[in-house]
């Protein structure tokens, strides 16, 4: 009961510092409360068309066919002859919801958007829609509703396909954007009618915005280099001039219309896109119309990258933006008030207009960004002690006078850093003043308990006080006061510490030196990981190396050499490339082909066994699962393969793959649960699902990580037995129901360590070992084409999960089968295993920042929460674990029990 409760206290305790993470990181950075901007002078254009190309690269758009030929030819004359254009640089992550809220509203969204939903607003933001007069939207479901939400009154109207229309399967994904382009066109017919709609179109402050999503999707079924995506981009391109000629024709020629073309993200050459690579973060940016600049021809300019040779734009000014930069753009060419919120400064060099123009949309620009900065301090000033609170000495510049306009980018430069410099720290520095508090606490030998309870009591009122006296969050105390009864726990056992470095000293100095490096290195290997996948084959080549240290390859060959080699196999995963990039299912047929060779010898080892009788009902499950196994190997293949053809997915596809996750973990329940044969069965379901989401060489990796826990758990028993420890049970008999906690037998050592330490890498090479799971560009979606291909980002995210897991799950069972081989309680092993990952904790507790770009941000944070989610999660894969080897449910009576 007492450790029932120990873990419980653990469980919570880890729950809190994960949850503070997102309570401090996650937290929106938007503040409410200031005064629309809006430049006085009558803005150059009535009505502006944004049309933005989802999922489109910068340089596939740029870049000039193998014919010589511009693969956009209406919007490079436009570059050469009529606009302006660059490359806009987006955020992590590049993702469409945030991309689009870049644009429009000018800020960066919080990574936690991801979490609460693609089509609803976390929070309520303001954006260029909202502040037009009238918008019209045409294109996603995923992407219009959640700008029309928040938008106040009635004058965002969105007009949107079908979710079922998203089908990374269909025949042809352009006819998303020829939708968009149709439905304008009978738009503007209808509009030439209808007297009201007439007078609203004519009115100015008109937002016209073109949601374009067919690049994007070919991009995810075919790739960015592939003949349809690159189609997909002529045909975009043939209908963006249609639609500027429509324009022009319906508003008789008046000048008076402002075009941009731009897209919320790019793509990777495997199809995917979510982090940094410049393929995802470069995109493009070409505007013309009112107001806007027409190409300037330069000699000569600089860029790090080698982009204007390859497109042949050397000669045309390239200007470049932040992602953000485009709301204000978007904001001064119709007169509207900047986006609230908007992060982002005007680009002046894509302007035509007078000087006296450029300098009050310069001012106005930087009054906008400011009264955030003022909101913010003003919040942070009413929460702090008046000692504590230092303001910034830009102070002054909020007096700054129109006289002193070019100063903006000064003022900018100061603002934006000042603003996020609030928003990032504003909650953490708290934290950290109170923290200094408990660890000034120090344990002094002499006082009592008493003293020690009043002392630490004493401390959690001071910190209480802190907090109530500058009106903290509630939150606060908890993330405050936890550490209080922690350490005094701690420091309450302060003699069992002694006693444990006085046990330590017994050993040779020499020895225990040794043994805190090797542990210590393991840790940091553990913790490069995260950061080098590489690092988990050296991990791997040192266990191959074990059996010769511990003198086990005497003892044990065979089982030694399997385990070397099995060692040596898994170490080559980590050095191939993420997966999603290289898709080949003829590696996927190969796996389904040798998972039916390895069951088929345990089924003839089964019908061989001598004094052994096996039920009939067992081999009919074992060739249940053979079945399954096969028919999700041609699933794979037929489906990919109706897809290249553009088929579409086969129903009866879908019908088998759905049924086959259905089942994965119910039937291992049907077999027996002696050790071999649960252990086959649970490989045998799980790998039927796992085929069906592998799209190349990862539908191998549980097969090699299998192997290799079936060789680690002999291993385990030939150290038992060579420690003279073991009982004399052979493990073809042992079963998994019948095992109980044994700690009376034997106590903790040494060896103990090694073997949770062993669980914790194998979990970490489960997780990694083929995709660096901390970003999300390694998701492939043509993984769950089996299963779906129409867009839905929760039940795709839900299956790629599950693959993930399934290794998991996998390196937990084998563990289940260490524990009761080594004749030790799950409870001891599994408080090292919470040692070892809590240790890994602390190590990226003291690497999360905040500060840097999004992608540092991000990363830092990602790996911090993974490694918190781990110590959590194990506890649900001990429970899963324990319940896929000791459950059995009984369909056809009990079975009778035979031993050999």
């Amino acid at each position: 009961m007492n450790m029932l409760i120990f873990i419980m206290a653990g469980l919570l305790v880890h729950c809190v510092f994960l949850a503070s993470i997102f309570d401090i990181y996650f937290t929106s950075p938007l503040v409410h409360g200031m005064t629309p901007q809006r430049t006085p002078l009558p803005p150059p254009a009535k009505r502006l068309v944004l049309f933005v190309a989802d999922g489109l690269r910068a340089d596939t758009l740029y870049e000039i066919d193998d014919n010589g030929t511009p693969r956009a030819p209406y919007l490079r004359n436009i570059i050469e002859y009529k606009g302006s254009w660059g490359v806009s640089h987006t955020h992590v992550p590049t993702e469409s919801r945030p991309g689009h809220v870049a644009l429009i509203a000018g800020f960066y969204e919080d990574v936690s958007a991801v979490a609460k939903g693609w089509k609803e607003n976390p929070v309520e933001f303001d954006s260029v829609f909202n502040e037009s007069k009238y918008t019209w939207s045409w294109g996603s479901p995923d992407i219009l509703p959640m700008f029309a939400k928040g938008a106040s009154g009635d004058h965002v109207y969105t007009y949107c396909y079908t979710a079922e229309k998203e089908d990374f399967g269909a025949q042809d994904a352009t006819k998303l954007d020829t939708w968009v382009f149709d439905h304008v066109k009978n738009f503007f017919q209808a509009a030439g009618s209808n007297q009201t709609l007439f007078s609203k179109v004519n009115e100015e402050k008109v937002v016209l915005f073109l949601h374009l999503l067919g690049i994007d999707t070919n991009g995810h079924a075919h790739r960015p280099n592939s003949r349809e995506y690159k189609d997909n981009i002529r045909k975009v391109d043939d209908g963006i001039n249609d639609i500027v000629s429509l324009l022009e024709d319906f508003y008789g020629n008046d000048g008076k219309t402002a075009f941009i073309l731009t897209s919320d993200h790019g793509m990777t050459d495997w199809g995917s896109h979510g982090a940094g690579h410049p393929s995802e973060t470069l995109t493009p940016l070409i505007a013309w119309g009112a107001g806007v600049n027409y190409p300037q021809k330069v000699t000569s300019q600089f860029f790090e990258d080698e982009f204007l040779k390859e497109w042949k734009l050397e000669n045309w000014k390239r200007l470049d933006v932040n992602q953000a930069d485009i709301a204000p753009l978007m904001a001064s060419l119709i007169g509207v008030p900047f986006p609230l919120n908007s992060v982002g400064i005007l680009p002046l060099d894509y302007l035509n207009n007078s000087a006296h123009f450029k300098a009050e949309s310069m001012f106005t620009n930087a009054v906008q960004i400011l009264e955030q900065f003022k909101i913010k301090m003003t919040q942070k000033k009413e929460t702090t002690l008046s000692f504590l609170f230092v303001p910034f000495h830009s102070q002054m510049l909020w007096r700054t006078d129109v006289t002193t306009l070019h100063c903006h980018h000064n003022l900018s430069g100061v603002c934006m850093p000042r603003l996020r410099l609030l928003s990032d720290t504003e909650q953490i520095n708290i934290l950290r003043k109170a923290r200094s508090y408990i660890h000034q606490e120090k344990y002094h030998e002499a006082a009592s308990t008493v003293l020690l309870l009043y002392g630490f009591a004493a401390t959690g009122v001071l910190i209480a006080f802190f907090l109530l006296i500058q009106t903290c969050p509630w939150t606060y105390y908890i993330y405050c006061l936890l550490p209080v009864p922690v350490w005094y726990a701690v420091v309450k056992e302060f003699r069992v510490i002694q006693d444990l470095v006085s046990l330590l000293l017994v050993f040779p100095l020499g020895q225990s030196i040794g043994f805190l490096g090797a542990g210590a290195l393991g840790i940091e290997i553990l913790v490069f990981s995260f950061f080098y996948r590489s690092t988990l084959t050296v991990g791997l080549i040192a266990f191959a190396g074990w059996p010769l240290i511990t003198r086990l390859w005497a003892q044990a060959k065979v089982t030694t050499l399997s385990w070397t080699l099995l060692c040596l196999l898994l170490a080559m995963f980590p050095l191939m490339p993420v997966v999603g990039r290289e898709p080949n299912i003829s590696l996927v047929t190969v796996a389904g082909l040798v998972i039916l060779l390895i069951s088929s010898f345990s089924l003839a080892s089964l019908c061989k066994s001598r004094n052994k009788y096996v039920p009939k009902k067992d081999l009919t499950i074992l060739l249940f699962q053979m079945l399954n196994i096969a028919l999700s190997t041609y699933v794979v293949n037929s489906t990919h393969n109706s897809l290249h053809h553009k088929q579409g997915l086969p129903v009866i596809n879908q019908i088998i793959s759905w049924t086959t996750l259905a089942s994965s973990l119910f039937v291992p329940l049907l077999s027996p649960t002696f050790f071999f044969q649960r252990l086959l069965s649970i490989l045998l379901s799980l790998m039927s699902p796992y085929l069906l989401l592998s799209t190349g060489y990862e539908a191998l990796f549980p097969l090699v990580l299998s192997g290799l826990m079936f060789a680690w758990i002999y291993m385990e028993k030939e150290a038992l037995q060579y420690y003279g420890d073991s009982l004399k049970t052979k493990l073809a008999v042992l079963n998994f129901s019948c095992s109980t906690d044994i700690t009376q037998f034997r106590q903790l050592h040494l060896d103990d360590i090694r073997r949770s330490f062993f669980f914790v890498f194998f979990i970490m090479t489960a997780f990694f070992g083929t995709g660096n799971i901390a970003s999300v560009n390694s998701f492939d979606p043509a993984s769950v084409y089996c299963f779906l291909t129409v867009f839905n980002p929760f039940i795709m995210g839900s299956l790629l999960v599950w693959k993930i897991v399934i290794p998991f799950v996998l390196v937990s069972c084998a563990f289940e089968a260490v524990q009761v081989t080594t004749q030790l309680s799950s409870k001891s092993l599994f408080l090292l295993v919470l040692v070892i990952s809590d240790i890994m904790a602390l190590h990226f507790f003291f690497l999360v920042k905040d500060y840097g770009s999004w992608l540092d941000i991000g990363t830092s944070i990602s790996h911090y929460v993974l490694v918190m989610v781990f110590t959590i999660f194990i506890m649900l894969l001990s429970g899963l674990a324990q319940l896929l080897t000791t459950k059995r449910i009984e369909l056809w009576g009990r079975t009778k029990r035979h031993s050999m």
